[in-house]
């Protein structure tokens, strides 16, 4: 009689070798977060991550640009006569004087390094837009949840206000202003006047765009269960506005912010074309472009680089803000 190969005690589990081979087969299944979701989706849209890295490194260009200039120019407010034209004042040689020591060339008349220039520009633009941004969404967010929480006599109170200041002639309230600020002001001299006062009018006039917004999506989240529930816990105003109702208006106001940021960027550069913006000879490109018109016809390129960088700014911006809509949307299949 042949013996069994093997053993097997009469107590042992004939499953206990099964269980965790079949488990091995099994891929667990995990809930996914909001924020895994949206990061799920922006990754898949090569366009909107194109523009999320331009806008990152515009940013470290502006935060940088002393180093940057530096290594590779020349200080913005630095005059290089050498580099010009005795009778044109035009810079020598071709494409506005383009030089591994001047890699955009240098400015007609003056002989400025144009490449230090834009970088320097972008550290206006920027922090004009961001900071304007900055004030807009505050002010936007604040009123705009009043007036859809509470309704009544005080939505209509905000709503006709934003409805004035969404009628007021922005650019030339902004140039009325500039012409009769004082060269000093709280601390502040020359350029400084200036770009606090773009900031604060342009994020003034601003916030009733993000309010609105905030306003239509404050009346349907305070019907919700969820705010239903905080009130019937006992749960005050201030507990339901800014720790039931804030938390959910978060999406819909980043993408807003990010899509006004260009918005800004292209108001600044207008105002600083039409002299509102700020003081020569700080670097802007609104300024550079003005002060193209003079010799454009004979010297493009030194339009030509300070309308690019805000074309690509603005693009980018733009380009971000759209994936990151589709990214937040809830209701997306993206």
């Amino acid at each position: 009689m042949t013996a069994p190969l093997h053993d097997t005690p009469a107590d042992a589990d004939p499953t206990a070798d099964v269980a965790p081979a079949a488990d091995a087969g099994v891929k667990k299944v995990e809930g996914r977060s909001l924020k895994q979701i949206a990061w799920s989706r922006l990754k898949r849209d090569k366009v909107a991550l194109a523009g999320g890295i331009t806008v990152l490194v515009l940013v470290l260009v502006a935060v940088f640009a002393p180093l940057i200039v530096s290594l590779l120019g020349h200080p913005p407010n630095e005059f290089h006569q050498d580099e010009l034209e005795d009778l044109t004042n035009l810079p020598k040689g071709a494409f506005g004087g383009m030089s591994p020591d001047f890699l955009f060339g240098v400015e007609p008349n003056k002989g400025r390094d144009v490449f230090s220039r834009i970088v320097y520009g972008a550290r206006i633009s920027l922090l004009v837009a961001f900071l304007a941004a900055v004030v807009a969404v505050v002010l936007g967010t604040f009123f705009g949840i009043i007036a859809g929480y509470f309704g009544g006599w005080i939505d209509a109170l905000i709503s006709r206000v934003m409805d004035v200041l969404l009628a007021f002639p922005q650019l030339l309230f902004v140039i009325s202003l500039v012409s009769v600020l004082p060269d000093d002001l709280l601390g502040l001299t020359g350029s400084g006047v200036r770009i606090a006062v773009l900031i604060l009018v342009i994020g003034f006039f601003g916030w009733p765009y993000v309010g609105r917004i905030v306003r239509g999506q404050t009346l349907s989240l305070r019907e919700r269960e969820y705010v239903e529930a905080a009130r019937s816990l006992g749960g005050g105003q201030r507990h339901i506005l800014f720790r039931e109702l804030l938390p959910n208006l978060v999406a819909p106001i980043t993408v807003y912010a990010t899509l006004m940021i260009p918005t800004n960027i292209l108001t600044e550069a207008a105002l600083s074309f039409l002299g509102a913006g700020v003081r020569p000879p700080t670097a802007s490109w609104g300024g550079m472009l003005r002060d193209a018109l003079a010799t454009y016809e004979h010297d493009p390129m030194f339009m030509v680089f300070p309308g690019l960088a805000i074309f690509v700014t603005v693009l980018a911006f733009n380009l971000f803000g759209d994936g990151l809509r589709d990214a937040l949307d809830p209701k997306g299949t993206r």
